[in-house]
Parts: structure tokens; C-alpha cells; sequence
């Protein structure tokens, strides 16, 4: 990427001031985060924009979905097997494209919009008086702010929908119940439109609703959006009925590409690999092991379990791409734990070395470099593993004042 010096000085300095923030007590007014967060974002934007480097899926996956839907095509066939979801954010793609906005413009101004929009929602996800403090603090996240601003992929559009589902999901304990149950349900149906990974969002939403009844109208709420975007691919992208279960089958497929991140990086030497052996373990892994953490965390406050999940699924995930790390940052900053900070600092680290400093070298350097990049991520998986709640597995729904950096000096409890 060019101006990655720039770049950077603009990430750490945001680091500098969430944690001073966190120091000193700093609760800006919301019209100070939104104009902290929107400048950084704009910025990075403008900085990626103009650059002459771009991620390949940015240009070869997520252009070609948005290309496809303004030629009522399929994205999923008809991309270069490049979109593997739901044609919803590629409906906005060529919305965006058929108002002739240049494509790197376009594509991040999904991404970069949704994670402002979460700026707030982050703020109210975290409720009390270190509201704004939280809000401030992901405002001025540099992971986020990476896959938002200089990949665009989709995950703020996910987080958006899925915080989002959480809050109005807990205001059904207080008000409204039938209708706070049935909107959580369709937003969080929404964020699994944009991709299929917020599915680990919905037991946290389900625990936040007072009954079994509420749980059984939201779950079924979630699968309205999803089929509803389904069953009109005839209409919105011209796919004919007999494509229908390719679609289907192609979007429920899970590439077995391994080898950038964990304990697959190690195993292979930090090259990417073909590997259906090392990716099925993998997948049983995280469904052991989430089933594990499940059980654990069955009476935490529901932030807290689906914090505990997924960091747990970062831990042994055979496959990653540096946008995973952003699904725990919006839990992680709304109820941090002891190790919060330093896990923010070093997943953002190790983004920001993919992002900013290997895409300054060819192929040939940048495949040298991919290999020790990749294998030394698993520096980082004890880190996730402190950083889980452990200390409140069974429902404690304060935060002590001392969590978070620099203050977990003074002897905060995870």
C-alpha cells in the first residue's frame, strides 16, 4: 500500500489516544467520537483510494459481484467464484456502480460507512457510565479501521447488524417484547446476508430475550432476510430455478485454504495450502470446541459469551484472513477484559504488517516474507486465550472500573 507511513502514524496515534482515554477517564461527547471516527476513516480512505496497490479480492471478488448484479447476473456464479454469500452486498456494490462512482470509492464506502454507523452502537453495546468511553475507543480501533478503510470487506456490515441485533434484543427484557424480539431476529438475519459467520452471533442474542417464546420468534425471525434474498435471486439477478442449489451448495461450501494463521501457519510452513485434511480438522475443532465454551459461559452475560466464542474460534480456526480478527472487536471494547488491549494491540500489529508493509514488495519478496508473517500469528493465540472472560462465567453484568489498559495494573479480574 502507498502512504503506509502515514497510514500507520495515523493507527498508532489512535491507539495512543484510546488508551489515554482509558487513563485519564476521557468520555467525549458523541459529536466528538463520530468526528474522530469519520476523519481517521476518510482519511485511510482517501489514502487507500489513491494507491496504487489494492487487495486482490477487493478487485477480483468484490468488484466482479457488484459488476454482476448491474448485468442481472448471478454473483456467485457468474464473479469467477469469487462471492461465496448472499447477493446483498452486491446489490449495493452495483447500486453504487450503476451511479458511476469509481469502484475503490465505492466499495470501501460500504465498509466505512457500516463501521462508523457501529461507532455508536458500540457505545450503547456497552451501556453505563463508560458509554462513551467505549464508543471513543472503537472509533478509534486501527484493526477496524484497516478492513473498513483499506480492504473493504464486509465485516462492519455483519458487526453493524449484529450489535445492533444485541441491543434491541436486550431493550425486549425491559420493553416491547414481541417487537424488540421480532426486530432483533431481522437484523441479526441481515448480518448473516452480508456473510455466513454471524451464525456464532445468534446464541448471544437468543440469551439476551426474557423467554422461550421471545427465542423461538427470533430465531425464526433471523431466517427471514436470508431466504427472502434467496428466493428472489430469480428477480434481483436474473438466476434461473435449476442454479438455485449450486448457489446454495457454493455458498455452504468451506474452502480448505489454510496456512495463514495459528496452528495450520505452523504446520505448513506460512504458505497457503490446498489442505481438505488440515481444514476438516479444523471445522471439528471449532465445533468441539465451541460447544465446549458454550457450556462454560451458558450463565455469562451474553457479550461475554459470544466474546468467549469468538476468540475461541480465532484460536483454532484452521483458516483466517485478517478481517476475522474484527468479529470479537466490538464485544471485546464494549466489556474488555485484562488482556483486552494488549490482544487489540497485537492482532492489529500483526494486520497492519500484512496490510501495510508486505504489500510494499513483489511477488517473489512478498511470498518470502508471507511465510515468518503467518507463522508468527501463533505469538498471539495464548494472548486470545487470556483475553477470554474468565472471570465472569457466571453472569456478572458490571464491569470494574479498573479493566482495560493502563489500569489493569492496579489488579483487575478478567
Amino acid at each position: 500500500m502507498d502512504n503506509a507511513i502515514l497510514t500507520g502514524c495515523v493507527l498508532v496515534s489512535g491507539v495512543v489516544l484510546a488508551i489515554v482515554a482509558q487513563w485519564k477517564g476521557w468520555r467525549p461527547s458523541p459529536a466528538v467520537t463520530l468526528a474522530v471516527g469519520v476523519g481517521v476513516r476518510v482519511l485511510i480512505m482517501i489514502l487507500a483510494v489513491k494507491s496504487v496497490w489494492q487487495p486482490v479480492d477487493f478487485m477480483k471478488s468484490f468488484q466482479p459481484a457488484g459488476r454482476a448484479i448491474l448485468a442481472h447476473q448471478d454473483p456467485v456464479l457468474e464473479s469467477d467464484g469469487g462471492w461465496h454469500f448472499l447477493p446483498t452486498i452486491p446489490y449495493v456494490y452495483g447500486l453504487l456502480l450503476w451511479m458511476h462512482i469509481p469502484w475503490e470509492v465505492a466499495g470501501r464506502l460500504v465498509t466505512v460507512v457500516a463501521d462508523i454507523i457501529l461507532i455508536p452502537l458500540v457505545g450503547r453495546l456497552a451501556g453505563g457510565k463508560d458509554a462513551r468511553l467505549r464508543a471513543f475507543q472503537y472509533a478509534c480501533n486501527p484493526l477496524a479501521i484497516l478492513v473498513a478503510a483499506v480492504h473493504g470487506q464486509v465485516e462492519p456490515v455483519s458487526l453493524m447488524f449484529g450489535v445492533a441485533a444485541f441491543i434491541v434484543a436486550r431493550n425486549a427484557r425491559t420493553s416491547r417484547p414481541v417487537r424488540n424480539t421480532i426486530v432483533a431476529g431481522l437484523l441479526m438475519g441481515l448480518a448473516l446476508c452480508a456473510k455466513s459467520w454471524p451464525i456464532w452471533l445468534v446464541p448471544g442474542m437468543l440469551l439476551f430475550l426474557p423467554d422461550l417464546r421471545s427465542r423461538i420468534y427470533a430465531f425464526f425471525a433471523t431466517g427471514v432476510a436470508p431466504i427472502f434474498f434467496l428466493v428472489t435471486l430469480p428477480i434481483g439477478a436474473g438466476t434461473s430455478l435449476a442454479q438455485l442449489p449450486k448457489v446454495i451448495q457454493t455458498i455452504g461450501d468451506v474452502r480448505p485454504i489454510i496456512g495463514e494463521w495459528g496452528w495450520t501457519a505452523l504446520a505448513v510452513g506460512g504458505d497457503w495450502t490446498l489442505n481438505a485434511d488440515l481444514a476438516r480438522y479444523g471445522q471439528w475443532a471449532i465445533y468441539g470446541t465451541l460447544l465446549v465454551v458454550g457450556f462454560l459461559w451458558r450463565r455469562a452475560d451474553p457479550v461475554d459469551l459470544t466474546t468467549a466464542l469468538l476468540l475461541a474460534f480465532m484460536v483454532v480456526t484452521p483458516r483466517l484472513g485478517a478481517q476475522y480478527l474484527m468479529w470479537f472487536m466490538p464485544f471485546l471494547v464494549a466489556r474488555p477484559t485484562r488482556f483486552a488491549w494488549p490482544v487489540i494491540i497485537g492482532t492489529s500489529t500483526w494486520a497492519a504488517v500484512g496490510y501495510l508493509y508486505l504489500t510494499q514488495f513483489n511477488d517473489v519478496r512478498w511470498w518470502n516474507l508471507h511465510s515468518p508473517w503467518a507463522m508468527s500469528s501463533a505469538v498471539l493465540l495464548p494472548l486470545l486465550i487470556a483475553a477470554m472472560p474468565w472471570g465472569r462465567r457466571h453472569g456478572s453484568s458490571t464491569l470494574a472500573t479498573s479493566e482495560g489498559v493502563p489500569r489493569t495494573a492496579v489488579g483487575a479480574s478478567a
